[in-house]
Parts: C-alpha cells; structure tokens; sequence
C-alpha cells in the first residue's frame, strides 16, 4: 500500500509539473504572431473613403468602437463620440469575463505605429503583446486584402480625437490564460472579383462576420454546425432576443427571399423620411446594426445574398423575442 501511494504521489508530481510547464509556456512563450511590421500606410483619398466605407458599412468596426443609442430601434450610432469604444461584452451575453471595445481614436493610438495596428486588427495581439479576445474579428479580418485592411487604418486615423479612457477587458479564469493560445497569424486573400458573386459574397460575409452573431456560440465561441442558422441569445432588461437563421431552409431560414426582398430588407433603414422608432422601458429591441449594413451598395449586399443562397440549409426554427 505504501509503495502505491508513492507511486500515486509521484504520478500526481509529474502531472503537476506538466501542468505548471505548459501554464507558463501559454502565459510567457504566446502569443506568437511575430513582431508588428516596419509599415507606413499613405493616408490617400481613395483609402480613407475605402476605410470609411468598410469600418462603418462592411465590416462595421463602429457598431462596437462607438456609443450607440439604445433608446432607439436597432440603436443607432450616436453622432458624437465616434471610435471613443466602450461597449461591453460580459457575461449575461454568453462571453467568459467583461470584455471592453477600446476607443481607436488618435486620443488612444496616437502612439501606435502602423504596423502595431495592423498586427492587432489582423491577427490579435496590442501595442505591448497582449492577446485580445476574439470578439474582436482579428480571426476575420485578417483574411481580407491587406489592401482593406491598410485603407481601415488610414480612416480610423482621421477620426477626431475623443478623450475616453476605457476599463481593462477582464476575462475569467481558465480564459484568462487560454487567451494568450488565440491570436493567429494573418492570412491575407485578395478580394475576388466583384463579378463573381458567390467567391465576392464570401470575401464580404467573412468581413461583416454575419456568422459571429447568426450562430449558436458556447462561452463565446461558436458551435460547429449551426453557422447562420441563428439562435444567438442577446439578453436584455426586458428578455431575450435571439439571432435569426438566415440559411435558405424553405420553412425556418429566408429561402422564400428573392434577392431584391434581401437588399430591400436593409435599404428600408436609408430610406429618406427613415427615422428610428423610440424603444420603450418594457420593449426588446434588436442588437443587429440595420443603419451601419443599409449604407453597404447594393452590388455587396446581391452578393452575399448570392452567398448565403450557396450554403448548405439548416432546418432551426428559433423564437426570436422571449420577454421576461
């Protein structure tokens, strides 16, 4: 018997050794991605209208980096205090720990360099190598054109300054170590040709991350085989609201949708005389940026409708609102 338990406890030694081991290779040795590259990316005209067009239309870098006015339907972005960040991501939401969008106006990376953003955007690690939670779309952005990306930065540059400081994300244990395992090395693909709808759909649904919030996610993450076929819970005051599935099942998805009903769906919220409707205390209200994705042209949206048409339906019927 004595002889088993010394076994045991040497066993047991030999695992806690392993452990602390690869702890410390997770908390030191990662992230990985390399160092931010020596860049400096020309602030021309045609990309700062690119970059405004992306952060605010396609991959909408806005809806989380800016105040929105939840009072109103969809809640619209407030006028004031662009780029400043602070929306909150924590756990009534499904995310392990409270995770904060960082203002990115020249206030707050007026001393990044270029590179240093790139390599945050792209592949998910800040100005002093810390890891950043996935629920910034680095896994996603950084399969666009680099080009894209580089016309991001030269808008996101000309911001006005706004004077917000935000709180330090703060992700729960064991994610507060895992986290550092995240980031990726970006994998940059040319954007396809605009008339190629279904490989151009692609290139924009990966950049509007239409599947981070059209999915079922566990602790954040999301889970494998119910991509777009919706039920993400966004809990409110009132209740829960859940994503819809837009996959092209006949009965629970939009396969009834023609391609002028999808790009009406959206162009509805630019429509002159278009005024958000006021939410009310008791009120469930939609967490979908119908105002940002209406400003995309008509041309993108065909094509990830022309996208979505390509996949593989799901059958998921989901209840959108559940009050309190």
């Amino acid at each position: 018997m004595k002889k088993f338990f010394k076994v045991a406890g040497i066993v047991l030694g030999v695992i806690t050794v392993l452990l602390l081991g690869a702890a410390a290779y997770i908390k030191i040795a990662l992230p990985d991605v390399g160092e931010p590259e020596v860049i400096t990316v020309e602030r021309t005209p045609q990309r700062i209208e690119r970059g405004k067009y992306l952060a605010h239309h396609v991959a909408v870098c806005m809806d989380c980096h800016s105040k929105r006015e939840w009072d109103k339907y969809a809640g619209p972005m407030a006028a004031e205090g662009i780029g400043a960040g602070g929306e909150v991501f924590n756990q009534d939401m499904g995310f392990p720990g409270k995770f904060y969008a960082p203002n990115i106006t020249p206030y707050a990376l007026g001393k990044w360099t270029d590179g240093e953003l790139l390599r945050a955007i792209t592949a998910g690690v800040d100005k002093e190598g810390n890891a950043l939670f996935p629920v910034m779309g680095y896994h996603r952005f950084g399969k666009m054109d680099r080009e894209d990306v580089y016309s991001i930065i030269a808008y996101i540059r000309t911001l006005d300054p706004v004077a917000k400081d935000v709180a330090a994300s703060e992700p729960d244990f064991p994610v507060s170590l895992l986290i550092n395992t995240m980031p990726v090395k970006a994998d940059y693909q040319k954007i396809p040709d605009a008339s190629d709808k279904v490989k151009y759909g692609a290139y924009l649904v990966n950049a509007t991350g239409c599947i981070d919030c059209h999915s079922r996610t566990d602790k954040g993450a999301i889970i494998p085989g119910t991509e777009f076929g919706g039920g993400m819970e966004f809990v409110q005051p009132a209740g829960i609201v859940r994503s819809p599935n837009i996959t092209f099942d006949a009965e629970t998805g939009i396969g009834a949708w023609t391609s002028e009903a999808f790009v009406s769906r959206f162009k509805i919220y630019t429509a002159a005389g278009y005024v958000p409707a006021q939410m009310g205390k008791g009120d469930l209200n939609t967490p979908m940026p119908w105002g940002m994705y209406a400003g995309m042209k008509e041309q993108d949206l065909e094509a990830i409708y022309a996208y979505l048409k390509s996949l593989k339906p799901i059958k998921n019927r989901v209840e959108r609102y559940q009050k309190r």
